[in-house]
């Protein structure tokens, strides 16, 4: 019996934690047409409802009522599967993520090697997609993907080990009491945050980096082959991906709810907030590069950079006995 009630206020938390997100994800939508219209002088969706509030809600009533159209050569258990495994990954993640002091789902001692695992499983997701297709268009839109998410993945997880160095954790909540007693991990590793900033934004297949889905050549990358729900699940896995990579952001670099000896929740959600605007702000000021640039701008600059970051890092802290041993292993 004990069990069973475990088992169910469990599963009420992980709905706690999942219905925000994904209404997050609805008005993330609005917000990004918002600011991409005002930048370009325009005013952005504004007739369904005040100031265009609904417009989200009927977004989703369309995706979800058009008709499903299923192409006759697909491979059809992996082409239902794809999307639901993307979405899956997506959200499983968030019950990491810790909110406050004791607000999290799963405090986990290794919880950024279990994010950076599932994180790396989501290519799968990509790649299954467009192999099930069975279309060229999918199919480089696919490897493109996979390419892509992988070489910055290797970017990503050589600049944690320098926050893993300077905290002596894997855990999300030792991370932030470190940065509590100490510093914001901004202001020692900038370049390192800079990195991992346009990291995520290759990541998550963000403009100047979403060559998956370059329109003129690849019509859409991907889920070209994909309507109505199915593709409606790529897109909420891609953008509850965008807020998650701005959590995890504020909390290696930015102190999570932490604003010098103030604690206040509020803060954590504000500084995503702004890390969220931001993705917004590059994909409206950059044009997109070319795939060679994409990867030359990793495997012979950020590679070298972050594997000479690690060295520095390593090599200060152990000058002036810094060192932190208490790995939570």
């Amino acid at each position: 019996m004990d069990f069973l009630i475990f088992i169910i206020f469990e599963i009420i938390k992980f709905f706690i934690i999942i219905i925000p997100v994904l209404i997050s994800v609805a008005y993330l939508t609005l917000a990004e047409r918002k600011i991409l219209g005002y930048t370009q002088t325009r005013k952005g969706p504004n007739v369904v409802g005040i100031y265009g509030l609904l417009q989200p809600l009927a977004d989703g009533v369309k995706l979800f009522s058009k008709e499903m159209v299923i192409p006759n050569h697909v491979s059809i258990l992996l082409y239902f599967f794809a999307p639901i495994f993307a979405l899956t990954l997506s959200l499983i993640v968030w019950g990491l993520i810790p909110f406050g002091n004791n607000i999290t789902l799963i405090n986990a001692n290794l919880g950024v090697l279990v994010i950076f695992a599932l994180s790396s499983i989501g290519v799968y997701a990509i790649l299954i997609s467009g192999w099930s297709s069975n279309s060229k268009y999918a199919f480089l839109g696919a490897l493109r993907a996979a390419a892509q998410m992988i070489s910055y993945e290797v970017c990503i997880g050589l600049i944690i080990i320098n926050i893993i160095i300077c905290s002596g954790s894997f855990n999300l909540n030792t991370i932030l009491i470190c940065q509590n007693h100490s510093t914001w991990f901004l202001f020692p590793l900038l370049p390192a945050a800079l990195m991992f900033f346009i990291s995520c934004l290759a990541e998550t297949n963000r403009a100047p980096f979403d060559l998956t889905e370059g329109e003129s050549e690849l019509v859409s990358g991907y889920n070209v082959e994909y309507s109505s729900m199915s593709f409606a699940l790529f897109f909420l896995a891609e953008y509850s991906h965008i807020i998650f990579m701005s959590f995890l952001f504020t909390i290696l670099f930015l102190g999570g709810w932490q604003l010098f000896i103030i604690n206040i929740n509020l803060l954590f959600f504000l500084k995503a907030t702004f890390i969220i605007f931001s993705f917004i702000w590059v994909r409206t000021s950059f044009p997109r590069l070319r795939y060679d640039q994409l990867m030359h701008l990793l495997w012979k600059t950020y590679l070298p950079l972050s594997l000479g970051l690690i060295i520095i890092t390593n090599s200060i802290l152990w000058s002036l006995n810094g060192l932190s041993f208490k790995l939570c292993i």
